[in-house]
């Protein structure tokens, strides 16, 4: 089951990265925004099924990212909180799943869409290797039984 859902979301969060990527190039911030905050959620819903085969229903980043902390601390270290611009950055990606689509006033501008698809790149190499090690032991343990 941990293997089935890291292989339907962890792919999908690559997918909405590279829509990301490419909205990017295009300059079409918001909607490169909105794709962001997309392949964030899917990244912490992915490390939250597979090693709790549950996730809330809800795409607030900030709730998905404190729950997903909770289960492994190397997620802690993505998203500095001791920086106010780092903050803000979150702030504004985590706003992009409304925001970005509907209202006029949002804005992101390209080097902030940059730093934070660094962090996004960074969220989903740790998703990975939590998922595997995760995976590797359910796996190992059920060999063993």
């Amino acid at each position: 089951m941990a293997r089935e859902y890291f292989d339907l979301w962890y792919p999908s969060a690559a997918e909405f990265f590279d829509d990301f990527q490419s909205n990017a190039a295009r300059q079409r911030n918001s909607k490169a925004a909105f794709e962001l905050h997309q392949a964030t959620e899917r990244l912490y819903h992915c490390v939250l099924l597979v090693c709790t085969f549950y996730t809330p229903h809800v795409h607030n980043l900030a709730f998905l990212r404190s729950q997903a902390e909770l289960i492994d601390r190397r997620l802690i270290d993505i998203w500095p909180r001791d920086d106010r611009r780092e903050r803000g950055l979150f702030e504004k990606l985590k706003e992009a799943y409304v925001k970005a689509r509907y209202s006029k006033h949002y804005r992101v501008t390209g080097e902030e869409l940059a730093r934070l698809g660094e962090h996004v790149e960074e969220l989903s190499q740790v998703v990975k290797v939590i998922c595997e090690e995760r995976i590797d032991a359910l796996e190992r343990s059920a060999r063993a039984a």
